[in-house]
């Protein structure tokens, strides 16, 4: 028991918190099988390439998903690929194309964003057109219990009904009497209510449809995430995650679906705040996006991961490059000094525990960002011991902090970031650098210290920065 009395959920004494959207409160992590965690994401609707805004999500539910794992948890992730849906048709339609190239093409655009900052590949990774069989179950089972209907028009729509669910809107705390129409068909004429939500959509000309007994049709986005969770995580698990957008109506719907067909459904419900640019939520309709390749020209791929890290998950990131480049201008602070005290004392493995505080700040909600002061006070002094060649201080001290980043998956020795980014190119890098030093070198040594100066600002300006140190000179990428 804690302090005021509440149950704590503990493995070997370990107790997690985390902010529960549809209860409004931290609570206690208490999985529904002991040591383990199951947890689902909606993952991409795969209309267009990634922005920064989609892989957010990834990377904050990579962060709890490592988190879970440093605490002992064997953790299921589930992210779904919804790749079908109306966004797609239509790009398929404007381009001339079949609707699964977008699909297919947009998808591996995903993984490759995913995979490049660092986000560990799910458990499974189910897509949308391949669980049509576990959607007629579904909806079967809500006509049969009362809670869904066919359309009376002869469309092949079938709807859920919002009033037969009593609960229908205490995930996104809203009140039935006050919420609008459900805006996901072109005409509410088939519908008892215009708040029911379509799970069916009748079959249209030149869209792509499958068998069902109500017609041929394509399945809902909220219908398909409800019978992808509980195919892969049971009638009841114990993680939904998703952004902040999706709480209505993606997640409600989901969640009157499950519950409906006699589910337990998601005990924890999860949701990372949005990214935005000048305000406004990033998207394509806005001309605002910034696509993941664009990005890791700007910045190392692992600093990017810092970037979208480095804030609480349930904050709001509004975007600039200048915070971009601040946060890499911090990370380079980190890896520096590993890579000074590597210098030092030759290669220091992780540390087998992060410090308590680093621990503390993790265990209660995922404070991120108060996990990476403790590193950036471990870096202080980690710089200070190298001022005073104290190795033993400086290698304790590097074990420490690699692994507080490693838990978070930012450590930049580690195997994951061992082929990524720039370091496949780094010994062709540093072969031509050393060229340039070494010319830089010479004209020290004849004194010609305008020459020297100009090469070095020539590196600076291709992005290589350059330090000079008592073993000589070394140098580091620095992008923006």
């Amino acid at each position: 028991m804690n302090g005021d009395g509440r149950e704590t959920a503990t493995l070997g004494n370990v107790s997690l918190r985390f902010y529960d959207t549809r209860t409004r409160t931290v609570r206690d992590f208490t999985p529904l099988r002991e040591g383990c965690a199951s947890l689902y994401l909606c993952g991409a609707t795969v209309q267009a390439p990634p922005h920064i805004g989609h892989i957010r999500s990834g990377v904050n539910f990579d962060v709890l998903r490592r988190w879970l794992m440093y605490r002992g948890y064997s953790v299921t992730l589930c992210r779904n690929v919804t790749d079908i849906d109306d966004k797609i048709i239509n790009t398929a339609h404007s381009e001339g194309v079949p609707w699964w190239e977008i699909s297919e093409r947009n998808q591996r655009a995903f993984t490759h964003a995913y995979d490049i900052l660092g986000c560990l590949p799910p458990t499974v990774e189910p897509r949308a057109t391949g669980h049509v069989p576990e959607m007629i179950e579904l909806m079967r089972t809500l006509i049969d219990s009362g809670h869904a209907y066919e359309a009376g028009d002869g469309s092949g729509d079938v709807y859920f009904d919002v009033r037969s669910f009593p609960d229908y809107g205490a995930l996104s705390n809203q009140r039935l009497e006050q919420m609008r129409g459900a805006g996901d068909t072109d005409t509410d004429s088939g519908k008892r209510d215009p708040r029911d939500f379509a799970m069916w959509k009748g079959a249209r000309p030149g869209e792509p449809s499958w068998d069902t007994p109500w017609g041929r049709g394509r399945p809902g986005w909220h219908l398909e995430c409800s019978a992808m969770s509980t195919k892969y995580l049971g009638g009841t698990f114990d993680i939904h995650g998703g952004g902040l957008d999706l709480v209505f109506p993606h997640h409600e719907n989901e969640i009157a679906q499950s519950q409906g067909a006699g589910h337990g459904f998601a005990r924890y419900w999860l949701h990372n705040g949005l990214l935005t640019t000048s305000g406004e939520k990033m998207s394509k309709s806005f001309g605002n996006s910034l696509l993941i390749p664009q990005m890791v020209r700007k910045v190392r791929p692992i600093e990017l991961r810092y970037y979208l890290a480095q804030a609480h998950y349930r904050s709001t990131i509004d975007y600039s490059d200048e915070a971009l480049y601040e946060a890499a201008a911090a990370f380079q602070r980190i890896s520096g000094f590993l890579t000074r005290a590597a210098e030092m004392v030759g290669t220091v493995e992780p540390a087998a525990e992060v410090p308590e505080e680093f621990a503390a700040a993790m265990d209660d909600d995922l404070s991120v960002s108060q996990g990476l002061a403790v590193v950036h006070n471990h870096v202080r002094d980690g710089n200070a011991a190298l001022t005073d060649g104290a190795k033993d201080r400086v290698a304790e001290l590097a074990a420490r902090v690699r692994a507080m980043l490693g838990a978070v998956g930012l450590d930049p020795f580690s195997e994951q970031w061992a082929g990524s980014g720039d370091s496949g190119l780094r010994e062709v890098v540093d072969a031509l650098v050393s060229v340039a030093l070494e010319q830089r070198q010479a004209a020290r040594s004849r004194k010609d210290y305008a020459a020297a100066d100009e090469i070095r600002d020539q590196l600076l300006a291709a992005g290589i920065a350059v330090e000079d140190t008592p073993r000589g000179p070394r140098w580091e990428l620095r992008r923006g």
